[in-house]
C-alpha cells in the first residue's frame, strides 16, 4: 500500500541529501522515481541540490500538477523537496498520487520558519501524511536543533520579516529551542 510521507527537519538536517540518496536507491533497484520542488525555490533552476554537493535534475511541482494520471504512473516514486512552501492543493494531489495511483509519495521539508510558524506546506502534511519523521541535527551546543533560525550578516538574529526568504549557510542555522528563544547563535566561528 502507497503512503504519504514527511520527512521534516531543521536547517542541516540533510533532508535533500535524504531525498537524493532515495531516488538513488530506487535507480539502483531498476526503479524510478520522479523527483520534484515547488518553483518558488529559485536557488538551483530545474535542480535539487544538497548543501554537500549531490544533484539531480527536477520537475517543478506547478508541473507535476498539470501531469497526466498516466505519466505519474510510470513512476515507482514521487520525492518532493522543500515541501514546505507546497499549498495545500499541492498536498491533497499529492494524496491523489498516493490513494487513487498507489504511487508512495516522499516529501521532505522544513516544519517552521524561522519565527516558529508553520509554513503552509507542513501544516498540511502533518495533517494528512500517513508517516511523518524527524531528521535529526544539532544546535551548536549539543542538543537536538528543531528551530531555524535567520539572522543577518552581522550574525544578529532576526526575529520579524517575510516567511520565506531563500538562504543557506549564509543566512540560517540551526538552534534548540532554548537558544532560539535566547537569541543565541553560538560561539563565533574562528578561521
Amino acid at each position: 500500500m502507497a503512503k504519504l510521507y514527511f520527512r521534516y527537519g531543521a536547517m542541516g538536517s540533510s533532508k535533500t541529501a535524504n531525498a537524493l540518496m532515495v531516488a538513488y536507491n530506487y535507480y539502483e533497484r531498476g526503479k524510478e522515481a520522479l523527483l520534484a520542488k515547488p518553483r518558488i525555490d529559485t536557488r538551483d533552476e530545474g535542480v535539487v541540490k544538497s548543501r554537500m554537493g549531490l544533484e539531480q535534475k527536477c520537475i517543478y511541482v506547478e508541473d507535476l500538477l498539470r501531469m497526466s494520471d498516466k505519466d505519474i504512473g510510470r513512476y515507482d516514486c514521487v520525492i518532493v523537496d522543500e515541501a514546505q512552501f507546497c499549498k495545500k492543493e499541492d498536498i491533497e494531489f499529492f494524496t491523489h498520487i498516493v490513494d487513487e495511483l498507489e504511487i508512495p509519495v516522499i516529501c521532505y521539508g522544513l516544519r517552521t520558519d524561522f519565527q516558529r510558524n508553520l509554513f503552509e506546506g507542513s501544516m498540511w502534511l502533518l495533517a494528512w501524511a500517513d508517516v511523518i519523521e524527524e531528521l535529526k541535527t544539532v544546535c551548536w551546543c549539543g542538543q537536538g536543533a528543531t528551530c531555524n533560525a535567520r539572522f543577518t550578516e552581522d550574525g544578529v538574529m532576526i526575529r520579524s520579516g517575510e516567511q520565506v526568504v531563500m538562504g543557506g549557510n549564509d543566512s540560517y542555522t540551526a538552534l534548540c529551542r532554548r537558544h532560539h528563544k535566547a537569541g543565541d547563535l553560538g560561539p563565533k566561528k574562528r578561521v
